[in-house]
């Protein structure tokens, strides 16, 4: 694989730190409402039953906002303008970052950044196919943390920093407005923002995309216990468990829980926890904002909404922000 000319791919990597990673979990898992973070889903296969997701019919975040994307991508190109970086917090199958690329005048580097890198490393290598003069420098780390941005052959006008789908809304509104500070600072001088916002709507719509009828959302959540396993030598066993998520009006959140089915020890690490029968974990919230709510946000992490789309439901947003 060839690291170092442009349209190359560098596996630039700088994995996550277990002893923190182990701190994060412990914290979580003593809460009285034992909580895990959902970047713990993103192993290869979680990757894998993710996108599968996002092809159910019931699942309406990624076909929205793909069709948002095919009506309004020539306007979001000149708000970005020539001869940007493209930075990518999470990759997913690619689909979103080749519609966006192939729309961008003259991009001069794509850098995805994900947690996943084997994942990682399959998807830029597809998209090195479509784009074989685009210099590509993934990164694999943990994007909730500030990192280096690989250093490019090309000068760049400015960096873009996309972060496509519903992704923002897994953190709760304190770490987002930090996740954003995050993305002010990748941005650097005269930086930009597209992101995309799921936005408030009925609860039927939203509880059947996160319990769909073929049960691979439910796979998807049990996953995350298989990964811990793997990863930071757990003793879950998956079938003590069941997923259930819920849409939680006052706090505007779908809550994804997975449930114990008995009362049970589980290790992780140097650390045993109890759980009674019934009791849960919660693997994931995912906020739906109104237009103000993000736009609020936004500001207190740097950034200025300059342009929203939506679809003519207003069930979805893409939304360009430029750094204040």
């Amino acid at each position: 694989m060839d690291t170092g000319s442009t349209g190359g791919v560098d596996a630039s990597s700088e994995p996550p730190s277990d002893s923190r990673d182990l701190g994060e979990i412990h914290e979580g898992m003593s809460l009285t409402q034992k909580k895990l973070s959902p970047k713990y889903f993103y192993d290869e296969r979680g990757s894998q039953l993710f996108e599968a997701i996002c092809e159910l019919p019931e699942y309406y975040p990624t076909r929205t906002e793909i069709g948002i994307m095919q009506d309004f991508l020539p306007e979001m190109a000149r708000c970005i303008g020539p001869h940007a970086n493209v930075i990518e917090f999470g990759i997913g199958s690619g689909l979103k970052t080749k519609l966006l690329l192939g729309a961008l005048d003259r991009p001069v580097a794509f850098i995805p950044v994900d947690i996943s890198g084997e994942h990682l490393l399959e998807t830029v290598e597809a998209l090195q196919n479509d784009f074989p003069d685009l210099e590509m420098r993934p990164v694999a780390t943990d994007f909730t943390q500030p990192f280096p941005v690989p250093k490019t052959d090309a000068e760049s006008r400015r960096n873009l920093v996309y972060f496509p789908g519903s992704t923002i809304g897994n953190f709760e509104p304190e770490a987002a407005i930090d996740l954003l500070g995050v993305m002010h600072r990748e941005a650097g001088e005269n930086g930009c923002l597209l992101i995309g916002v799921d936005l408030q709507k009925d609860t039927d719509v939203l509880e059947r995309a996160y319990n769909d009828s073929q049960g691979i959302t439910a796979r998807f959540n049990l996953n995350m216990l298989r990964r811990l396993n793997v990863a930071y030598g757990a003793n879950f066993e998956l079938d003590n468990f069941e997923h259930n998520a819920v849409y939680n009006p006052k706090d505007g959140r779908i809550e994804m829980h997975l449930v114990s089915r008995k009362n049970q020890q589980v290790n992780i690490g140097e650390h045993e926890y109890s759980l009674e029968r019934n009791e849960t974990i919660c693997s994931e919230y995912s906020y739906k904002y109104t237009l103000s709510q993000f736009a609020d946000m936004a500001s207190q992490a740097g950034f200025t909404v300059k342009n929203v789309w939506t679809d003519s439901k207003d069930w979805f947003s893409l939304q360009y922000c430029e750094r204040d």
